[in-house]
């Protein structure tokens, strides 16, 4: 089987109906998916859009042409998404999405294929924990099928408000910090929030339960936090770079999956 040739059916429960998790196979489908993006972030996130988007209501980006787009179709309509980049992707634009706010010098260091996540969101009539399962199936599937060893990709909290934010920001840098090999920093040229300067306290109760559900799910395969912070205000969120290990996810979605 080909990455081309992914396709994962199942049942779930929590998602009524037939849902299928596949590869984008046509221009249709992938502006189905920027559709989706663009209620999910602009719409419901109060994000920034250009006005081309604005008059196309659609999310999309130069990298949209050169990734992979992972879809969760439920009765063949895209209710799910996630976006794929490859280094052989990265390299057609000059540079992986995340690279605009962290300096990756340690994870491109790396040996073997990586792979940058991004623009996961799930239509809000859709948005049960079976779907964001089926997501992670699929990417299980992915994973193992393009032998990927690691995983990264910006981690975003609600908010561009740093004092409002420090306790999430302070629990992830006392409790999820990567090691140096895989440590990516905060670009000094953007908005940035030093890690050292978050005095905040934390409860991790707390904490976890407000963190997003797709972060808390990182953290919970082993997911690791960069050095410092970034304020998007483009999309009214302040975000984190993530690292996780593929087999992480591979080795619980796999199995529990059957993929």
């Amino acid at each position: 089987m080909t990455h081309q040739d992914l396709v994962v059916q199942a049942l779930m429960p929590a998602v009524p109906g037939a849902v299928e998790v596949r590869l984008a196979e046509s221009r249709a489908e992938i502006e189905a998916a920027q559709r989706i993006r663009y209620r999910v972030f602009y719409e419901e996130m109060g994000a920034k859009p250009t006005a081309l988007m604005r008059n196309q209501d659609r999310d999309f980006d130069e990298y949209d042409d050169v990734c992979d787009h992972l879809l969760v179709l439920a009765e063949g309509e895209v209710v799910g998404t996630y976006r794929l980049i490859h280094r052989a992707a990265a390299a057609r634009i000059g540079h992986f999405y995340s690279e605009g706010e962290f300096d990756l010098s340690a994870l491109l260091a790396t040996s073997g294929p990586i792979l940058e996540l991004g623009r996961s969101c799930v239509d809000a009539r859709w948005r049960h924990r079976g779907t964001l399962q089926m997501l992670w199936q699929g990417l299980a599937a992915y994973m193992v099928e393009n032998d990927i060893r690691l995983l990264f990709g910006c981690g975003s909290l609600p908010g561009t408000d740093p004092a409002a934010l420090g306790p999430q920001i302070a629990y992830l840098r006392d409790n999820h910090l990567a090691p140096p090999s895989l440590r990516g920093r905060a670009l000094s040229s953007r908005d940035r929030i030093d890690f050292a300067s978050v005095m905040a306290t934390w409860d991790a109760r707390r904490v976890l339960a407000s963190l997003p559900p797709l972060l808390k799910g990182y953290l919970r395969l082993g997911g690791m936090v960069g050095d410092g912070a970034i304020i998007d205000h483009q999309f009214n969120t302040t975000d984190v770079l993530v690292v996780v290990s593929a087999a992480d996810i591979a080795g619980r979605y796999v199995k529990r999956f059957n993929v």
